[in-house]
């Protein structure tokens, strides 16, 4: 009992220790709070997607000659592709809530016979609005085909889309990068800060220092560890209070869920940069693969880039980033309201992360590369 309190106050110690030298520099604090409030305002405004690769799910209940035609004209694009052919409406919902198709097309049994009797025929198209501005893209595709299939046929009745989006009423892109920046700019202050903790010690000659004393290697792997990860927790609050407040994006979700989200996935965020700090004998260094690291788990993320659009090698890349798995935690926690039960899959490659860094780190440290 007694080594234990012992172990808690020499990690107590070294935690106060290294939240004092990330937080005594003024300009320390300002680069913490400044860049998240600017990027996240810019992002907020100013972000958009491409279209790369639209699955859709289709309900086609009238199985006429007119209505096999549509589908063909949506497949014939290069931009559609079917995941599934349903019998019901009802069973594209599955499809959207679970992230298999970014919309889903429904023709009524009445749609041929509407249209032969010179009446306006509705096409139901229920849309993915977590994915807001690729959605937005692909109903404008939707569009146009319809109104050239109506072009073509040269008759008066026409068909009328009708749409519904989940998650995201208005379409409006903020609402699908904000909360990823919850994760994604905290990632990026969490190997920063991590990164340079063991690399500012060896530069200013007192690493050595810290192995002498009475605190083990796991000992300052933990201490290491705790700070940049209570700053990135603190970092993901602040992104949170400005999309909730600033932004008006309401939160779905419950606070609990995201928070247990956020930390299994800082725990992997810390472990990769204490490893990045672990082999860089300068913090130029530490910078530099920093900033090598972030680039590649960013774009492999499906922060700009959807994950089912990238190649199949890339793909099989992302499941060692735990970025692409934060973001859809975050993602479908707040705007879903998704509970732990739902995201927990997405739960085992970051913990995997995190039980592969961090040993690693403290090998590193044990090991003392110079």
């Amino acid at each position: 009992m007694n080594a234990l309190i012992l172990l808690l106050r020499r990690v107590r110690c070294l935690c106060i220790k290294e939240l004092l030298v990330i937080f005594k520099d003024p300009s320390s604090r300002f680069v913490l709070v400044m860049p998240i409030l600017v990027q996240t305002i810019i992002f907020g405004y100013a972000a958009t997607y491409d279209l790369n690769y639209v699955p859709y799910a289709l309900c086609d209940q009238d199985k006429s000659a007119l209505s096999r035609e549509l589908a063909a004209r949506l497949d014939a694009t290069g931009k559609f592709s079917r995941v599934a052919t349903l019998d019901s409406s009802a069973q594209a919902e599955r499809w959207i809530y679970d992230g298999k198709a970014l919309l889903a097309v429904h023709i009524g049994s009445r749609f041929s016979k509407e249209l032969s009797a010179g009446r306006d025929a509705p096409v139901f198209v229920t849309l993915d609005g977590r994915n807001s501005t690729t959605a937005s893209i692909a109903l404008g595709y939707v569009g146009r085909i319809m109104e050239r299939f109506n072009a073509d046929r040269g008759h008066a009745a026409a068909i009328t889309l009708k749409t519904r989006a989940w998650f995201n009423p208005q379409l409006e892109s903020r609402w699908n990068f904000l909360p990823a920046m919850i994760a994604t700019l905290s990632l990026m202050q969490i190997l920063l800060l991590s990164a340079l903790s063991v690399a500012r010690e060896r530069e200013q000659g007192t690493f050595d220092q810290m192995l002498v004393t009475p605190l083990s290697p796991t000992e300052i792997l933990v201490g290491k560890a705790i700070p940049p990860v209570l700053v990135g927790l603190g970092q993901s609050t602040l992104i949170l209070l400005v999309s909730v407040f600033w932004f008006r994006i309401p939160f779905a979700g419950r606070l609990p869920d995201l928070y247990i989200s956020l930390l299994v996935f800082t725990l992997g965020s810390a472990g990769i940069g204490l490893c990045l700090s672990a082999v860089s004998l300068t913090m130029q260094q530490a910078m530099v693969y920093c900033f090598m690291t972030l680039m590649p788990m960013i774009l492999l993320s499906g922060f700009t880039t959807p994950v089912s659009s990238m190649p199949d090698a890339m793909q099989a890349a992302t499941f060692a980033n735990p970025l692409r798995f934060a973001l859809v935690c975050v993602r479908r926690i707040y705007l879903e309201g998704a509970s732990l039960a739902d995201i927990a899959g997405n739960f085992i490659p970051m913990l995997a992360v995190a039980a592969a860094t961090l040993p690693l780190a403290g090998w590193l440290f044990r090991n003392r590369l110079h």
